[in-house]
């Protein structure tokens, strides 16, 4: 088991720290050991979550959808997305995270800092595991599910923390040529404790709002949480 100075910080998806999966999702990390934090990185201003269904439907419904609904989709994520995206860009959200790991540094009793995140928050996960100028804003593991916007090889090679990441064949925003790229970047940090685990015809977000319905979706949510808390318990302990 973790020790009790063992933390987790969770990076959240666009859809902020209130999305109820991201704060359910926390209590089993909290449950397994780990001291769960969640900051609203967004400030209040994160996206409404009934947009998830706009930006990546379950396979099923995607492929339902007709030549015009999946223009009208898009041109809506790119109203909504793109400015949205360009107000917490990188030069913004950093910023509040470093300072939210280095608040999390200065809790009496803190001994190791992890960071788990999902889709936009994926990223940031990533970047964590880069090591940090300071060591009060360094962490010492992290996990990526489903992360978006990420540039590769350039968001993998300065990887020196040991990363875990969970990634989906179905992703529209992380096609299979990328995975694949992502994984020949990743063998190449023999020094670096790594896992690259793909999750058969799951779509973006995964993680996080599978249908419950379907056995294989609530299989690959389970898997995937139990990846991350394995890997915590591996390099937190």
């Amino acid at each position: 088991m973790p020790s009790n100075g063992t933390s987790l910080t969770v990076r959240h998806p666009v859809f902020g720290w209130q999305f109820k999966n991201t704060r359910l999702l926390a209590d089993n990390y909290a449950k397994a050991g780990f001291t769960a934090y969640i900051p609203d990185v967004h400030q209040g201003d994160s996206i409404d979550i009934e947009f998830l269904q706009t930006i990546e439907p379950p396979v099923n419904i995607r492929e339902k959808r007709s030549i015009v609904e999946s223009a009208a989709a898009t041109a809506k994520v790119g109203a909504t997305l793109g400015p949205w995206l360009a107000k917490h860009r990188e030069a913004v959200s950093k910023p509040i995270i470093d300072g939210f790991i280095r608040t999390v540094r200065m809790i009496p009793g803190t001994d190791k800092v992890g960071v788990i995140g999902f889709c936009w928050g994926g990223r940031y996960a990533i970047l964590a595991a880069h090591g940090a100028k300071e060591p009060q804003e360094s962490v010492d593991a992290a996990y990526a599910c489903h992360p978006s916007l990420v540039a590769i090889p350039g968001d993998f090679d300065p990887v020196e923390k040991p990363l875990s990441l969970a990634l989906g064949t179905a992703d529209s925003l992380l096609d299979e040529k990328q995975i694949k790229q992502i994984q020949e970047v990743m063998d190449k940090k023999s020094n670096v404790p790594h896992g690259v685990r793909t999750y058969e015809d799951q779509v973006h977000g995964f993680a996080l709002r599978g249908d419950w319905q379907s056995e294989k979706d609530k299989q690959a949510m389970d898997e995937s949480e139990k990846q991350g808390i394995d890997w915590f318990k591996k390099y937190l302990s």
